[in-house]
Parts: structure tokens; sequence; C-alpha cells
């Protein structure tokens, strides 16, 4: 099966583009195409116009603002994954992107696509969600920002309005010594996961945990922030009863049932990465500081 008949826009400008969606009816965007382009051939998606969006090369940069770093939503994958700006100062990206596909879609996804494709084992999406990312939205009439928890609105539905498109994404680092992790299991390597788990940990000069992010996709339509887990982990000294108790929180959060998998083996795979995930993150994090707790 082939796609069904559409018309192609080529916009050269975001003016242009957002002229585009303002003024057609039943659009989709181009990105990357890796998602958008097998649906709209199985005709899960029926566009009477398409715009592809490759022409506006600004929308394609990662920039350090102070203490933030704003990602055009045409970045490729397979720039984040080698960026220096990156590497330094948000490497769970970096982590979680050696999961994505393989060279040849990381080399024309974007992470914009992601966001916007929304799909629930989605691993960018993961950790925009674990870092409280803001998502940059304009359309004809103005722009506005929507932070990464308004974002989903179901199973791959955005908060995005007609006649908007998304721009950039903004990303504050922690600052300071922390660790990181991203771990997930897949059927096969580049597969979407059936359950991921990204983590960050700060650890206090008194060997506390001084914060805590832990994050699961795969379970559900959305990414879900483990709050509960974050809760038992802040005030704590890392321990094997600190990473279990975790562990159980982050088992005991609702998760979708389909053919490949039952609910009760997600839950069960999200205790035992969400251990691996803390343990992981404790490491890093103590070794970014040049000591070792007993």
């Amino acid at each position: 099966m082939k796609a069904s008949a559409f018309k192609y826009h080529d916009p050269h400008s975001l003016s242009e583009a957002l002229d585009m969606l303002a003024s057609l009816e039943n659009t989709i965007i181009l990105a990357g195409g890796q998602s958008l382009v097998p649906m709209m051939n199985f005709r899960m998606v029926t566009p009477d116009h398409l715009i592809d969006i490759n022409r506006l090369t600004a929308l394609s940069s990662i920039e350090l603002h102070e203490n933030s770093i704003k990602i055009g939503a045409m970045t490729r994958q397979r720039d984040l994954e080698f960026s220096p700006l990156i590497d330094t100062h948000l490497p769970v990206i970096q982590e979680a992107l050696q999961y994505v596909g393989h060279r040849q879609t990381r080399n024309r996804g974007t992470l914009g696509g992601s966001l916007c494709h929304l799909d629930p084992s989605a691993e960018l999406v993961a950790v925009c969600a674990l870092m409280d990312a803001v998502l940059h939205v304009q359309s004809k009439n103005g722009a506005r920002d929507v932070p990464i928890n308004l974002w989903g609105q179901g199973l791959m539905t955005h908060s995005m309005q007609p006649g908007e498109m998304l721009v950039g994404i903004t990303i504050s680092p922690w600052q300071g010594p922390h660790g990181y992790s991203f771990v997930e299991f897949a059927r096969r390597h580049g597969d979407f996961a059936l359950v991921a788990v990204a983590c960050l940990l700060r650890i206090s000069a008194n060997g506390t945990i001084s914060d805590a992010s832990l994050c699961l996709s795969g379970t559900d339509s959305s990414p879900l922030r483990v709050t509960s887990a974050e809760q038992i982990l802040i005030g704590n000294k890392p321990s094997h009863e600190v990473w279990r108790a975790a562990s159980e929180e982050a088992a005991k959060l609702k998760a979708i049932n389909d053919p490949l998998i039952s609910q009760k083996y997600r839950q069960h795979l999200a205790r035992i990465l969400s251990y691996r995930a803390l343990e992981i993150a404790n490491e890093r994090a103590l070794n970014s500081q040049g000591r070792h707790y007993e």
C-alpha cells in the first residue's frame, strides 16, 4: 500500500510554513519522516497537505544559553549524538540515543519529530521528561511555551493546537557533579523499548542523595516520572535497601497490556531496570565527585 494523494509544500522560511499551517486544512509536517512516511504508506495518516520543513535550517541548532541548552526542533538525532555541548552538559541524551533505531534512522530522525510523534517508548521523549524540558510552540498568531508534563494528551497525542508547530526545546542541565543513566529492555537492539528507565542522581557532601529524577517509558501512553521513588531517594544514603524501595515504587505504576507483553511483566521490568539505572547513576555521581562512600 502507498500513501493517499496529497499536495506537497516546500516552505523556505518559518513564516512561510506558519502561513501554510494557518491557511490549509488537514495538514501534516514532515521533519525526519522516519515514522510519518511508513504511517502514510499504511494509510494510518491521510493528510491533504504535506509541509516539508527540511529547508528551515534555522531550526537545526544546539545552543548554550547561560544555564540552559536550546535545541532546534529540526536538529538531527545524529547531531545530538556527536555534539560536544550535549556530551558535556547532557550526556544522558547521548546514552539514550544509543538505543534509538540504527545509524541510518538517526541520520534523518529529529528531536522535534520524536516529540511530536510521541511514541510511548520513545527514548528522547523520556529524557525530556526526566529533565523537565520546556517545548517552544509557534503559530502565525504568536508563540507559547509548554512544559513537558503538559505535552502529552494521550496515546501519540500532543497538546499543540491547529496551526501550531514545535520550533525548539529548552533543557536546563543539572549543575555540578551528578550521575546519570539510561537503560532499556527491547526484543532486539534498535527496536522500541518494552520498558526503559532514565535516571539522574546528585550526592551531597555528607553522602546523602540531595536530588533525584527517575522516569519510566514504555509502560504507559507517555513517560512517567516516578515521584514517589524520588521522594524515597532524597535524603537517604545510597544503599541496596534504598534502591530496592525506590524500584518497588516504579513497579507499582500502572502499565499497558498488549499482545507482546503483559502488564505484570512490564511492571517486573520497571522494577529491575530502575534498580539497575539507580546503581549506574550512583556510581557515576560518586566518580564525578572523585570520592566514594561506604
